[in-house]
């Protein structure tokens, strides 16, 4: 295994990002095939499980309440709907399944033990299992590490200095803490950005500082490209190019070389080609199924039809760590504290979002 740098500065990285392509993509290359075997590549199935309605203004997110946007708005899931969805992904080729619920922050009560019994269901199907749930204290992190759970997600969205452009309703030293508090387990951590919201290279750049000098850096890191949805205040920026999504997977391999780079949203908008390009610049890892969440991805079979074409293999469960134990609520160490935390509620206003809720009001 390569050493890894955790102290990475936004200029090396930018000149990484802007080398001639081909010498970017071979560099790229080759510190992934030191670090995993550029055949097998990881395959999630997003599963969300409670959706819609949500609290908080991203600019890029459909589920939020203040926008209109044609999401139809969903209770949690029970247990059983989970584990049908779980062996439905299982029988299709995933080896993870990602739940997300439109929560700003996990509460303490009956829906949070309901998460922890569908992460204790699906670990015990031999799946590695994944939640994104907004912010988790230290508490809440021990009870789902308890529960089996194998990775968190908490995205950094983008830089710290863009992040005020997108989101007004919490601060970036709160994705920072909670990643903090999942560390304090052993809960791998899932955690990157998006692309296309109107940020610059440097702005990239500056999400790569923030994800690389983590240390440990994320397990896993999602690199989106901006769906557009129509409603939200993002809802006219243009798609990024493929060129810009392979230079960000290159440069996130290169300064990241041990962590699963995962293509993430935006592939329907992807050829086969360009996709290919991307697992050769060090991307090991995709969602599988018809919906991210809200918005569109490729077919299963479509995907099965591409890794055939390829030559790729889908990466088996708990490869990279051991499946966690599983301990039952009734021999729990950790126990419900009925936390209230005060997360940042920042409250800035900014323009396009402001100017979306109205839109919004106006539609309702």
């Amino acid at each position: 295994m390569s050493d890894t740098k955790h102290n990475w500065t936004k200029e090396e990285i930018l000149d990484i990002y802007n080398k001639p392509l081909m010498e970017l993509l071979y560099e790229a290359a080759t510190v992934h095939r030191v670090n995993h075997d550029p055949n097998v590549v990881q395959v999630s199935t997003l599963l969300s499980i409670k959706t819609g309605g949500c609290s908080e203004d991203c600019g890029y997110c459909p589920q939020a309440a203040r926008y209109h946007t044609n999401v139809e708005g969903n209770d949690l899931m029970s247990v059983p709907q989970v584990k049908a969805q779980a062996l439905r992904a299982k029988a299709s080729g995933s080896s993870r399944v990602c739940m997300g619920a439109a929560w700003r922050n996990v509460k303490d009560g009956e829906e949070f033990d309901a998460v922890l019994e569908m992460v204790r269901t699906i670990n015990k199907l031999d799946m590695e299992v994944c939640c994104t749930l907004g912010m988790i204290t230290e508490n809440q992190a021990q009870r789902l590490a308890e529960a089996g759970l194998y990775a968190y997600n908490h995205n950094l969205d983008s830089s710290e200095e863009y992040y005020k452009e997108v989101i007004s309703t919490r601060g970036y030293q709160d994705r920072l803490d909670t990643i903090d508090n999942v560390r304090k387990t052993n809960v791998t951590v899932c955690s990157g950005g998006i692309i296309g919201m109107g940020e610059n290279i440097e702005d990239r750049a500056g999400m790569l500082v923030a994800l690389s000098t983590l240390n440990p850096q994320p397990e896993s890191t999602p690199i989106n490209a901006l769906v557009a949805v129509e409603g939200t205040p993002l809802e006219d920026e243009k798609p990024v190019s493929i060129w810009e999504m392979i230079r960000m997977v290159a440069t996130t391999r290169i300064v990241m070389p041990e962590t699963q780079v995962r293509l993430s949203a935006g592939r329907t908008q992807m050829s086969r080609e360009g996709q290919a390009m991307c697992f050769f610049a060090g991307a090991n890892s995709i969602f599988a199924g018809d919906k991210l969440l809200t918005t569109p991805n490729p077919d299963v079979n479509e995907d099965i039809k591409m890794f055939e074409l390829l030559g790729l293999n889908p990466q088996k469960p708990f490869t990279k760590k051991v499946q966690p134990q599983t301990v039952e609520a009734t021999d729990s160490e950790f126990q419900s504290l009925g936390e209230k935390p005060k997360w940042t509620r920042p409250e800035h206003k900014i323009e396009r979002n402001e100017l979306a809720k109205e839109k919004g009001k106006l539609i309702k």
